[in-house]
């Protein structure tokens, strides 16, 4: 059957994986870049003189993920890049594509790589809290994104999950109303997901809302792989007002099982994190997706770098660094008439993290 034939449910399938579809390789330098469509922001030139160990030469770093599939992690990963490259950090790149047991595997050989500091994007304390703690112990800088540690020596770096919740849940709140019918699309177990998760349960209780369902799951192919699910659920309960997906792959798979029951006039979706890819879904014609909330992934990928520097540096003053979320509607993106991250960086400077984790030092890739 020819593609022009595809129904058209079908057709948006393929297209969304055309979206969401990114390469995951297990290692890379950091002057890779991915084809996010995210225009790579230039370094602002550092004036002062650099510290050790910075003063002598290429720092070896390791950037350990649990997955770095999606178009948000994608481009957070392209920001760290083009922040380590500045910086003169050799940063070697490991994903375990959303395999927790090879996250812990990948943790113990950036370990015995060499490297001075490890970044730890994401992943579950009881696969990877063994390997961190053998990482500080061998006096190795540990930074972690959106990991839960108990490690006192650990760097926490996180968007602020709590404040992205409200952000968006203030405009369900609006769009909705009391006593409505709501669905729910998300995972236990991920740091960022279960602190979203508990906003959601008090704004669930304050407003009222008839929980119908719950569904999802997180895989290397999440958004595809949460549209069964959602399209069974509003098989079952095509009478909710809105869902709540707080992660944007989620989100798309939602999206786009609400349109597949042709139910986009009638159910709204409400998500978390913004990229490009993101804002191609939530200004398309009749999308049902209303609202979201989130932080630059791009800008936040630089700030980690920047943390993991200012920590070999001596210079870091905090055990926590937290990236400030702001709530994004459909109306504003359309009537803005933004296509993507470059666009909205411009028009929601509130985006910008320039000022986040700096140094004089430091070039500053943040947008």
């Amino acid at each position: 059957m020819s593609r022009s034939r595809l129904p058209l449910a079908a057709a948006s399938l393929v297209s969304l994986t055309a979206l969401v579809a990114t390469g995951c390789s297990q290692s890379s330098s950091a002057s890779d870049t991915g084809p996010s469509g995210d225009t790579p922001a230039s370094a602002k030139a550092a004036t002062g003189k650099k510290p050790a160990p910075f003063d002598q030469g290429k720092v070896k770093v390791a950037l350990v993920r649990q997955s770095g599939a999606g178009d948000y992690f994608e481009q957070w990963g392209n920001g760290a890049k083009a922040q380590a490259k500045a910086l003169g950090i050799d940063l070697t790149v490991y994903d375990a594509q959303a395999d927790n047991a090879k996250q812990a595997t990948d943790l113990s050989a950036a370990i015995n790589s060499g490297a001075e500091a490890i970044i730890v994007d994401h992943g579950f304390p009881s696969t990877i809290q063994p390997e961190i703690d053998k990482a500080v112990k061998k006096g190795i800088k540990v930074v972690v994104y959106d990991v839960e540690t108990k490690n006192p020596e650990v760097i926490s770096t996180k968007q602020d999950d709590a404040s992205m919740a409200n952000a968006v849940l203030d405009v369900m709140t609006k769009e909705l109303g009391k006593k409505a019918e709501v669905g729910y699309v998300n995972v236990a177990g991920y740091a960022a997901l279960d602190k979203r998760d508990s906003v959601w349960k008090k704004r669930l209780t304050d407003n009222g809302w008839k929980q119908a369902f719950k569904v999802g799951k997180v895989t290397d192919s999440t958004a595809t792989d949460n549209v069964p699910l959602v399209s069974a659920a509003l098989t079952q309960h095509s009478g909710v007002a809105g869902i709540f997906a707080p992660y944007d792959e989620l989100a798309k798979g939602t999206v786009l099982a609400v349109q597949n029951k042709k139910l986009a006039g009638k159910v709204k979706v409400f998500g978390a994190d913004v990229s490009n890819a993101d804002i191609q879904v939530i200004t398309a014609k009749n999308s049902p997706w209303a609202a979201t909330a989130g932080t630059d992934p791009s800008a936040v990928g630089a700030a980690v770098v920047r943390t993991t520097a200012l920590e070999l540096a001596g210079q870091l003053k905090t055990k926590s660094v937290e990236f400030p979320a702001v709530a994004i509607t459909r109306d504003f993106l359309v009537s803005k008439k933004i296509q993507n991250l470059n666009q909205l960086r411009t028009a929601l400077p509130a985006l910008n993290l320039s000022k986040v984790s700096t140094a004089d030092w430091i070039p500053n890739v943040a947008h």
